[in-house]
């Protein structure tokens, strides 16, 4: 049976683990230490996938739970208040929740799928943006049982305020630091009191590599690509990467044209990248009319194009992922 090093130790290496594991694949992962998310948002969506790959129906049951998103978007713009319904987990936790489920032999791999960088040459990664972010822990002057999320666009920037609790959560800054967007803040100052714990920064602008694939590997998760956290989809789009990663190895070793597969992998990911900048515009076109906004924005659009051009050399997909499966279309 072929074996498979999945170099990675985060949500998209576990699942491809477990996935190509399940599949009667030998594997072996290969845990890189790397400093761990505070806090992550899952929606239903990415919950439910997890909770499908893993057969786990009450995974993070109890979890705190964000009923309502609380939006300040644009100029002199007034609160909306909109139902949402996500979980806040660590991602240390989340990641110990799906790690004693794997099995992880030793072997030497047929294929490699790198969840984690550095990748094989000749790869180069694509920025569009120049966004940067920092996560602060915060105290909550409500302490309301219902959690709330709060986002506020601001001149050069915006915040998002994520709840783990009634009385903490995290501040996440982006663009300018946090001591100067919350001077201007209208709404999300009023709600809570800074740490004085430090800020872990981090990029925020949506990156990509290319190629993705090449000869008997993969790059998955965000050793592949990294969306802005404002559209909060970065790990249900790594979680269905790796439900792609997975299926196309599985097609591949039973019989599969490799080259058809690994281009539709590439053509599926390079998809999936531009309807996230796709979302990103309409934020970033609304957010505000300083020269930090229109300089994002036209980053955005430039990664538009480039996905564009990279899309017209791959033509019509020729499969279809059904039930974990790659299936050939007519």
């Amino acid at each position: 049976m072929p074996s498979v090093v999945i170099r990675g130790d985060g949500v998209a290496a576990y699942c491809c683990a477990h996935l190509l594991g399940k599949a009667g694949l030998r594997i072996a992962l290969e845990r890189v230490e790397r400093s761990r998310l505070p806090a992550i948002m899952l929606s239903d969506h990415a919950l439910a996938l997890i909770r499908d790959i893993f057969d786990r129906d009450d995974l993070f049951r109890d979890a705190p739970r964000i009923r309502k998103r609380m939006v300040a978007w644009g100029s002199e713009s007034r609160v909306l208040a909109l139902d949402h319904s996500a979980v806040v987990v660590s991602e240390e936790s989340l990641l110990a929740a799906l790690w004693p489920g794997l099995a992880v032999p030793e072997t030497q791999g047929e294929w490699t799928i790198f969840a984690s960088r550095p990748l094989p040459a000749p790869t180069e990664e694509h920025r569009f943006g120049s966004r940067m972010a920092s996560a602060i822990p915060v105290n909550l002057k409500d302490g309301s049982e219902v959690l709330e999320c709060w986002i506020e666009s601001l001149e050069d920037g915006w915040l998002f305020l994520i709840p783990q609790a009634p009385a903490s959560g995290w501040l996440l800054a982006v663009g300018g630091t946090a001591d100067a967007l919350l001077a201007k803040s209208r709404v999300i100052s009023r709600q809570i009191e800074l740490s004085s714990a430090p800020a872990a920064e981090f990029p925020a602008y949506p990156r990509i590599v290319s190629p993705l694939s090449g000869e008997a590997w993969l790059a998955c998760g965000t050793a592949a690509m990294a969306f802005d956290p404002l559209c909060g989809d970065g790990t249900a789009h790594a979680i269905r990467e790796a439900i792609l990663a997975s299926a196309v190895i599985r097609a591949v070793v039973k019989g599969g044209a490799n080259r058809d597969v690994l281009g539709h992998y590439e053509a599926r990911l390079t998809a999936g990248f531009k309807r996230h900048l796709s979302l990103c515009r309409e934020f970033y076109k609304t957010g505000g009319a300083g020269l930090w906004w229109e300089r994002e924005l036209e980053s955005i659009e430039q990664g538009l194009a480039w996905c564009d051009i990279r899309l017209s050399a791959h033509g019509e997909f020729r499969y279809q992922l059904k039930d974990f499966e790659l299936h050939a279309l007519r």
